[in-house]
């Protein structure tokens, strides 16, 4: 079973989806349930008047590899009117080369897309473990891909707060649950210019 849950708080069945597909980073790896920034993302967009159903299909050690080889499913599945693709971190800590990933990356922004999805991607960045022309080069896929695409790009979903170590859990990889709402605002100034508010009726 895949670990897909929907974060439902008297929403319509039908209304537009939000699919966040992603990665430890975004299924709240280590955090107790419904504290994960896209868990947060259900809160606001439902504060902020907006009428979006949030689909978190996220899984934890989920390469760009796994994401490109069950992206249809999920496409076909919930006809998501807007896709997140946080994916890559785990590529990059494996060493893999990275035109691949791009390759996959890019595939799947292209994927949604023929969906009539609109698409964010969310870069990230690593420890320079590989050396500073990896680190730098992993970092620079998702502009590329991003610009090749047309997609929305969040730079860095750990801007602000990447050198505070309190802001992680002890691994020091996985935010901590005072950093989600960071992540989620990162997120947000990338995902709020697509977002369209319903129709006032009457």
């Amino acid at each position: 079973m895949l670990p897909l849950w929907l974060t439902t708080l008297s929403l319509a069945a039908d209304a537009p989806v939000i699919l966040v597909f992603g990665d430890s980073l975004s299924a709240g790896y280590g955090l107790p349930q419904g504290k994960g920034w896209a868990n947060l993302l259900q809160r606001r967009i439902q504060q902020q008047g907006y009428e979006y159903r949030v689909v978190n299909a996220s899984i934890s050690g989920e390469t760009t590899l796994g994401g490109a080889n069950r992206l249809a499913q999920a496409l076909a599945e919930h006809r998501p009117h807007i896709v997140i693709i946080e994916l890559g971190a785990n590529d990059a800590l494996r060493g893999q080369p990275l035109e691949p990933m791009r390759d996959n990356l890019t595939q799947m922004v292209r994927a949604s897309q023929t969906a009539k999805a609109k698409v964010v991607l969310v870069g990230m960045r690593i420890p320079p473990n590989y050396g500073p022309d990896y680190t730098e080069k992993f970092h620079a896929s998702y502009d590329t891909v991003a610009r090749a695409t047309h997609a929305a790009l969040v730079p860095f979903l750990f801007e602000g707060f990447a050198e505070q170590r309190e802001m992680f859990q002890s691994d020091g990889l996985h935010p901590a649950i005072e950093a989600q709402g960071l992540m989620l605002d990162n997120v947000w100034k990338a995902l709020k210019p697509l977002l369209h508010r319903p129709a006032q009726k009457g």
